[in-house]
């Protein structure tokens, strides 16, 4: 069986000056942005700025995905849920999480639960045989998705908490 996968992160907080901020606000703006209009944008050469979004992505700073909105692809329902596990059913929630599909996310989480899942799905029909996979290791506790007040965002670049699109480049 498989160990848990944990996620890899460096050891050391990477220094970021403001040139690497004004980057790295500009990517999140448009993520397509060009490196040569990037380089225009925070006043080096298209060099040096490879040479930055290179030890950016080394150091584990910024990387890169595509994603697509999951009711486009026929998933209009997202649920939550929420795992408690039978002590001899701890191990098996990721390894059938895994092999799930439906199952986009994955999380070990400390309180009540021991693992909370995000699962999309083409109908609610289709719930109940995702959640039997689980329940024979464990509790089960659903959330349906109704709406997202606060869709996924970047946390503050600067030191102060000034919000991403403040950071501007030098002039």
């Amino acid at each position: 069986m498989p160990m848990e996968r944990r996620p890899v992160r460096p050891e050391t907080f990477v220094s970021l000056d403001d040139i690497d901020r004004s980057i790295v606000a500009a990517l999140l703006a448009d993520a397509r942005v060009r490196t040569s209009e990037l380089a225009r944008r925070v006043a080096l050469s298209a060099p040096a700025v490879a040479e930055r979004l290179r030890r950016l992505e080394d150091g584990g700073v910024i990387s890169y995905r595509t994603e697509v909105t999951p009711a486009a692809l026929g998933y209009p329902i997202c649920a939550l849920v929420r795992i408690s596990p039978h002590s001899l059913g701890l191990p098996h929630i990721p390894e059938i999480a895994r092999s799930t599909p439906e199952v986009t996310e994955c999380y070990r989480v400390t309180g009540e639960d021991c693992y909370v899942l995000k699962l999309h799905l083409r109908s609610m029909d289709d719930l109940e045989g995702i959640l039997d996979r689980f329940t024979e290791h464990g509790r089960t506790t659903t959330s349906i998705i109704h709406s997202v007040p606060v869709p996924r965002r970047p946390l503050p670049l600067s030191q102060d908490g000034t919000p991403t699109d403040a950071i501007s480049g030098p002039e």
